[in-house]
């Protein structure tokens, strides 16, 4: 073992791409230098990091965030975004464009990348929007800037660039194929929504929210996908995938060899629409949290792998603004802090009797390999050499109750208040440098990168 290392992490459960291994991790600058044994003997003066019994988990990615810069930092900031993401297990995030003013231009890019740049704790990207007005730019898009484009189907209180017109929405696909960009879909027909709040009238309750935003809208969109994906041969990832019948279609549109896939979130994971009942507004989310069926279809999908990622959709709003009246409460909540254990703590329930690292296998590919690999990150999502030295440790066992102060993201509140998790992260390392430490409650240095 070479004696130049900033670092040895010495563990028993570190998830390599070839499964989980006891052994060492060699970190040196930044990048992971080798995995060996856990018989090589560590040279004097190396520091070393005792994983012990916790999971070593790849640098975890979060590919659906709303950090809210520019113009809606009132609820979200990248400073306050980025320490929940830490705290998390989340080196990486790419970041949603409806912000204000909306990221529709290269130059809209860089301007949002200019107010991050010294204030994130973590690496990012960003999802470029899809402009109504001009979706034939998609076809000319510098990938160092954006390789990805956001397409809303449908708005709501904090997404008001919507692409609806069906020509448009064509020469999206068209232009997104010519270029190369995967596109990332809000798959919802917004117009099938005014028709049902035109006929109801006013909400009475929370309640009342599923039914006026139904899977019926989102089936509807996700076919009209599935059609264009196989018309043009667009790489598409629908995002927040809501109910049994969206999970159906695009599946056996992969099946047939589309590039069509899918994002399953920790929300529609952990809540069902029931839950409105007892929390109200902190679970209305865009698409509309639904039925007990429907969660049960999208953990099949977790553990089959039929879902390519999962995400947070971290949309906070504050407190004030989730309890306006019931027609004027916004869809969204925050998440990325509570991603990974969520997911964790989902998974060891329904399937207590499962092999715990098959369950760590799986939380590693859907939340760092396969987002890494889905969104061309390289260096990222995988404990190999010569990839970015981004990791965490996942105490698997640990059982805890979460708390408001114990959330990191500006508005202050989670929809997890009360639960009892099972699993937490302990640390966070991004790139060798720790910035999240549970025992201390501290955090690193804020010198996240662009990733170009």
């Amino acid at each position: 073992m070479r004696v130049d290392l900033d670092m040895v992490v010495s563990g028993r459960r570190i998830i390599t791409p070839h499964g989980v291994r006891a052994g060492h991790l060699l970190i040196r600058a930044g990048t992971i230098a080798g995995v060996e044994d856990s018989t090589a003997v560590v040279p004097p003066g190396v520091p070393v990091l005792e994983a012990g019994d916790d999971y070593v988990l790849p640098g975890l990615i979060d590919s659906h965030v709303h950090f809210r810069t520019p113009g809606l930092t009132h609820k979200e900031d990248w400073a306050h975004g980025s320490r929940a993401a830490a705290a998390g297990g989340v080196t990486t995030v790419i970041d949603m464009p409806n912000t204000l003013p909306p990221t529709l231009s290269e130059e809209a890019v860089y301007a949002k990348a200019r107010l991050v740049a010294g204030q994130s704790l973590v690496d990012h990207r960003f999802h470029i929007g899809v402009d109504p007005q001009r979706p034939e730019l998609l076809a000319g898009l510098d990938p160092t800037v954006a390789t990805s484009a956001k397409i809303f189907m449908a708005g709501h209180h904090t997404a008001p660039t919507v692409l609806d017109d069906p020509g448009r929405l064509e020469h999206a696909f068209a232009a997104a194929a010519r270029g190369g960009v995967r596109l990332v879909l809000h798959a919802e027909d917004g117009g099938l929504f005014a028709l049902l709040d035109r006929w109801w009238g006013e909400p009475r309750n929370y309640l009342d929210y599923e039914p006026r935003r139904p899977r019926t809208a989102a089936i509807a969109a996700v076919a009209r996908v599935v059609e264009l994906v196989r018309r043009y041969g667009t790489k598409a990832h629908i995002l927040h995938l809501s109910s049994a019948e969206e999970a159906d279609l695009v599946c056996a549109a992969g099946a047939a060899g589309l590039p069509l896939t899918f994002e399953v979130t920790g929300h529609h994971l952990s809540f069902t629409r029931a839950d409105a009942r007892r929390l109200g507004a902190r679970t209305r989310l865009s698409p509309a949290i639904r039925d007990q069926a429907d969660q049960d279809r999208l953990w099949e999908a977790v553990r089959t792998g039929q879902a390519a990622s999962v995400g947070s959709d971290h949309a906070p709003h504050t407190v004030r603004e989730k309890t306006r009246s019931v027609r004027d409460s916004p869809p969204g909540l925050p998440g990325v802090q509570e991603l990974a254990v969520a997911v964790w703590t989902g998974m060891r329930r329904r399937w207590p009797d499962e092999d715990p690292d098959v369950a760590a296998v799986r939380l590693a590919r859907l939340l760092a390999s396969a987002p890494a690999e889905l969104f061309g990150l390289p260096g990222k999502g995988r404990l190999e050499t010569g990839a970015d030295a981004d990791f965490v440790l996942l105490e698997p066992d640990v059982t805890w109750m979460l708390s408001a102060p114990q959330t990191w993201s500006k508005c202050g509140w989670s929809a997890y208040e009360g639960w009892t998790m099972t699993g937490r992260v302990r640390r966070t390392v991004r790139r060798g440098e720790v910035i999240w430490d549970a025992e201390t409650g501290s955090f690193g240095r804020p010198e996240g990168r662009w990733l170009r």
